[in-house]
């Protein structure tokens, strides 16, 4: 709808936010006859791009000339318009979801299209791409409105287990007695920007600590669940051949520690968790975490492995809603979770923790799903597995030529492959909505470009017959 204002009678004509959205056609960059009449208090004009790898929105005039996803500030009550260039070619738009407005998409490079609402309220409000996934790989960005300090943002403790926490490999060693020390911590965490939740940790962080053995090894493990927490927690490892896998002896209240011994009789990759009811709202807010058990001998070389162990988490509030969210056991009964997770929080693998190889290096992913309830199927995306240890049997030969992998809540897996392309590569649950509420990671690989395995047309050599 095009709305059309008088000069001299702006306040006079009051109407909906809605009313005063507008989208335009795409046109060619520099032309920009949309035909509203609105005279706009303020202009903004963005360029889509790509920059460390993600997409995002650059400022191109003015005070945010530059500035990737810049923050757009405006008096309350202005008229807004945001104009939007193409400038990476690929399918965008426009959209500021709190005053209803959103542009057409724009599919070709140099294309632009306009928006135009009313700041009609005071606040801290998000633009953003509408395209699936487009806001997870970085086109989001805030819009201020009024002339006080922006709204303090909800912080938390930085939660999320590094996946490059893997420990020492165990190598060809003999048999020995080893010590294993949890804590069971509820720490309020950032879970993303702006927003925080309470989460029930093993060490502070989630995953809890990637433990690493041999088979025939003698472990104890100390549980203490600290002085401040509010719940009764306690731990069972898959792997323990004994009552409940270590939790009926570890059912600790608060400032209390158990303990326990078991031979690891079983190589594998286990998960484990906290098991104190209700067990399914312990493991979502973060108890969870991998024990590796190695066979004799170890296991074969590699050059980089990670650990990464995907989860969810049922709020009471909307995925992406600013300050504290609480949980929901409605939401949890219903296994309708609103955030889903690589390692603990929405940016753990593309923002917090930078995974990192080189071309021609061997990757290992020790993966496993602390749930409670949604089973993964594990992708890389651009990559194929050259080898996966099924449900994490590390003694049967492993499969060849995997694309993708299934791995149940509270069970586990183990991939490996070479890299031999440079690029971003990523992480997902090849349950791809799952992405709009955070499943995300991002694998880093750099080096010499290898055309004889990939290459664009740009970069093809017209002298190699290719």
């Amino acid at each position: 709808m095009k709305v059309t204002f008088l000069k001299n009678a702006v306040a006079a004509a009051v109407v909906s936010v809605a009313s005063l959205s507008a989208s335009f056609a795409a046109t060619p960059h520099g032309q920009h006859d949309t035909g509203v009449k609105a005279i706009p208090n303020v202009t903004f004009t963005l360029r889509t791009d790509i920059a460390d790898g993600k997409l995002v929105f650059i400022g191109e005039t003015g005070a945010i000339k530059g500035k990737v996803n810049p923050q757009l500030a405006v008096a309350e009550g202005a008229i807004v318009q945001i104009n939007l260039i193409n400038g990476d070619g690929a399918t965008h738009d426009i959209s500021v979801p709190d005053f209803k407005a959103s542009s057409n998409q724009l599919n070709t490079k140099g294309a632009s299209t306009t928006i135009v609402f009313q700041a009609n309220k005071k606040g801290e409000f998000k633009y953003i791409c509408t395209l699936p996934g487009h806001v997870q790989a970085g086109m989001i960005g805030q819009i201020m409105v009024g002339d006080g300090a922006p709204t303090p943002k909800a912080l938390g403790a930085e939660v999320s287990r590094s996946p490059m926490e893997v420990s020492t490999p165990i190598g060809a060693r003999g048999p020995q007695s080893l010590t294993v020390d949890l804590e069971t911590t509820e720490v309020l965490g950032q879970l993303d920007d702006g927003t925080t939740y309470k989460y029930w940790t093993f060490n502070n962080k989630v995953p809890g600590p990637f433990i690493r053995v041999r088979q025939g090894d003698t472990v104890t493990v100390n549980m203490a669940n600290a002085a401040d927490s509010k719940m009764i927690h306690s731990v069972d490892f898959h792997a323990v051949t004994g009552p409940g896998g270590g939790a009926a002896v570890t059912q600790a209240a608060p400032g209390t520690s158990k303990s326990f011994t078991f031979k690891a009789l079983n190589p594998g990759l286990f998960v484990y968790h906290c098991a104190t009811p209700m067990v399914a709202q312990h493991i979502s807010n973060g108890m969870y975490g991998m024990i590796l058990v190695e066979p004799e001998g170890g296991l074969p070389q590699v050059d980089r492995e990670f650990y990464v162990m995907q989860g969810e988490l049922y709020t009471a509030q909307a995925h992406g809603t600013q300050g504290e969210n609480e949980f929901s056991l409605e939401k949890m009964l219903k296994e309708q979770p609103e955030h889903m997770m690589f390692n603990g929080t929405m940016g753990a693998l593309t923002k917090t923790h930078r995974m990192e190889a080189k071309v021609g290096e061997t990757m290992r992913i020790f993966f496993g799903v602390g749930g409670p309830n949604a089973t993964s199927s594990f992708h890389v995306i651009g990559e194929v597995f050259d080898r996966v240890y099924n449900l994490a049997d590390l003694t049967s030969p492993p499969l060849k030529n995997v694309q993708t992998i299934s791995v149940p809540p509270g069970g586990a897996s183990m991939v490996e492959f070479k890299v031999e392309v440079p690029g971003r590569y990523i992480l997902v649950d090849h349950a791809l909505s799952r992405l709009e509420k955070g499943l995300a990671g991002f694998l880093y690989v750099t080096g010499p470009e290898n055309h004889s395995v990939f290459h664009t047309a740009e970069k093809m050599d017209p002298n190699s017959g290719h």
